[in-house]
């Protein structure tokens, strides 16, 4: 007689068949070493970047040139505790000013994967659930902002627009949308085709119901999982766009005019470039450690589903 092994920490298989297909993806992940580091590190950094600013009374802005160019406290002499990571050219906190960059960098990352998702899964529900002449005009729409390179638009429109924080989520967010669209087009056509569209049909519901009460739950919670790939994405274009000149504006510190900025010392004050780079590195392996364990328990529930 065969025997059914369970995994430490998982429902039983009956318990587990009756669950969401969102929530067997989350457990899935849970489950998963990786997604618990990365979801560590990333509520560590997140909490760093709401708290420590607001508690540590520093003005990221506030310039004092008699403290300028200070090391970090691990370099010994010259170091201060009241600046653990040093400060910059202008005597400014790097601590407070990579936290405050971090900030920015999360709100325009996860703001641009919201519209994104908002837009692209907009469009490919009604290509996919409409069909015909709709359905060919929406992808072909949709070829042609992918023929365009999102970071190429993002600097031909923020180089004549001034760069704020609503506009480059705007410009990033319109530059994204098409992939979403395509994978929610795929996932609706095959899905109308099922028994309970059907159902709903013959019941009389409207197409406006069957796209927004049934297809629409049970097809965007797989793809915002993935989207959690895409916001270290985001922020990376972010970064690129403010160390171009062309993201949010000084004096308001972010990763790329940081980075910017610190490029001139490396030789001398290498920490004004290292720290927010070090403060972005842990944020994006943390969001690629959970999107990637979500992608993969996504696969397996998709592969076990009948």
């Amino acid at each position: 007689m065969e025997k059914t092994v369970e995994i430490p920490g998982t429902p039983p298989a009956d318990d587990l068949r009756r669950l969401s297909i969102s929530r067997r993806i989350a457990l899935g992940a849970w489950n998963s070493l990786e997604f618990r580091i990365g979801l560590s590190v990333f509520l560590f950094m997140l909490l760093m970047a709401i708290f420590y600013p607001m508690l540590s009374d520093i003005d990221p802005t506030r310039m004092n040139v008699r403290a300028r160019l200070i090391p970090p406290v691990f370099m010994g002499e010259g170091a201060t505790w009241a600046h653990p990571l040093g400060t910059d050219q202008l005597g400014r906190d790097m601590l407070v000013r990579s936290l405050v960059g971090l900030r920015y960098s999360l709100l325009i990352g996860g703001a641009t994967v919201a519209l994104m998702l908002f837009v692209g899964c907009l469009v490919g529900l009604f290509a996919g659930y409409r069909g015909g002449l709709t359905d060919t005009l929406l992808m072909r729409i949709t070829d042609a902002q992918l023929s365009i390179p999102m970071i190429i638009l993002a600097i031909a429109i923020l180089g004549v627009a001034r760069p704020t924080i609503p506009a480059i989520i705007i410009v990033l967010g319109l530059s994204g949308w098409p992939v979403y669209a395509r994978v929610m087009r795929s996932v609706i056509m095959a899905e109308r085709k099922r028994e309970f569209v059907r159902g709903a049909t013959v019941l009389g519901a409207s197409d406006m119901r069957i796209m927004f009460l049934l297809l629409l739950p049970l097809c965007l919670p797989p793809i915002a999982f993935v989207a959690v790939l895409d916001v270290a994405r985001m922020m990376i274009f972010e970064s690129v766009l403010g160390f171009l000149g062309l993201g949010v504006q000084p004096p308001t510190p972010t990763f790329g005019n940081i980075i910017a900025d610190g490029r001139k010392y490396l030789l001398n004050a290498w920490w004004i470039a290292t720290m927010p780079g070090i403060f972005l590195f842990l944020t994006l392996a943390s969001l690629n450690l959970m999107g990637a364990a979500l992608e993969r328990s996504r696969n397996r529930v998709y592969g076990g589903i009948e």
